[in-house]
């Protein structure tokens, strides 16, 4: 028996937006900066058996020909403190597309019940000290951009702990996000 792959599906934040985030994450301390692209969640991390994998492609295939792009502005930053150390980017435009395709990636295959609620949003510093968690919430309270969605990627997660996209799913429907 094969082990489990985990997975995880995103939408990625295009260069240089993104690359600006995973350097200024860096800059705060967090150890995962480089192991995880600068993205918005769609799946978090779900662990999976081989046959489930080939499923779930078909149906990420099949959400994406059914979505049509759209528009994302990430604006300012959040934070989920005191529940968890972290401190985002916040998305202000493009949650309810967001929310759509999330709905959607979990309605096959993976059925799998989250964490917490699902928030879109782009993590900037996680369990770091609290001084660079203030750090990051202070210096990017001006960050702003707007882009437009045309994907999303799924990524596995490689044996280094390094997250890295295998498939590339083009939004080509008609149906808002």
């Amino acid at each position: 028996m094969t082990e489990p792959t985990t997975i995880g599906v995103s939408i990625p934040i295009p260069s240089p937006h993104g690359d600006f985030l995973q350097e200024r994450r860096a800059a705060f301390g967090d150890a995962a900066a480089w192991r995880i692209p600068a993205h918005i969640t769609l799946l978090p991390p779900t662990a999976i058996e081989g046959e489930i994998y080939e499923e779930f492609i078909t149906h990420c295939k099949q959400v994406a020909a059914e979505r049509a792009s759209f528009e994302v502005v990430l604006r300012g930053t959040g934070t989920f403190r005191p529940i968890s150390d972290v401190v985002y980017i916040q998305v202000a435009q493009g949650v309810s597309a967001c929310e759509r395709l999330e709905t959607a990636l979990r309605s096959g295959p993976i059925q799998r019940n989250l964490d917490f609620y699902y928030h879109p949003h782009v993590t900037v510093a996680h369990n770091v000290s609290t001084e660079r968690l203030d750090q990051a919430f202070e210096e990017l309270a001006d960050f702003h951009v707007a882009f437009r969605v045309d994907a999303f990627h799924l990524y596995v997660l490689g044996t280094d702990q390094v997250w890295r996209p295998t498939h590339d799913f083009r939004l080509r429907g008609s149906q808002g996000g």
